[in-house]
């Protein structure tokens, strides 16, 4: 089961499926995972380590630019899997499950209550 289906099912228990707030968030959630692992590509393909070369010819070794996006992109989709559990708790309809307050409570990054 993916990632998606998991959060379109819960969206569905709790009658939030049909929510714009749900739809948009978990539309955004998915943007950036595809974004995660599009970095998570390039950063094995370059390496963690690459190298700038200036004018004059001369090169410095820097850590790859693209581990500082992707440590970004984590934390905002921490953010708004946080935002989901939010949306689910606020607007939903249906009483959590003991399956699905675990899972809900394994997603709940940020500790949102």
């Amino acid at each position: 089961m993916t990632v998606k289906q998991i959060l379109e099912d819960i969206g569905k228990t709790h009658n939030v499926e049909e929510n714009c707030f749900f739809q948009e968030t978990l539309k955004t959630y998915l943007f950036q995972l595809q974004i995660l692992k599009n970095l998570k590509k390039e950063i094995k393909k370059s390496g963690v380590l690459v190298t700038k070369q200036y004018v004059k010819g001369t090169e410095n070794l820097y850590s790859n630019p693209a581990i500082a996006d992707f440590n970004k992109t984590a934390t905002a989709a921490n953010q708004t899997v946080a935002t989901l559990i939010k949306i689910i708790k606020s607007f939903g309809t249906a009483d959590l499950s003991e399956d699905e307050d675990a899972l809900l409570q394994a997603l709940n990054v940020n500790g949102i209550k």
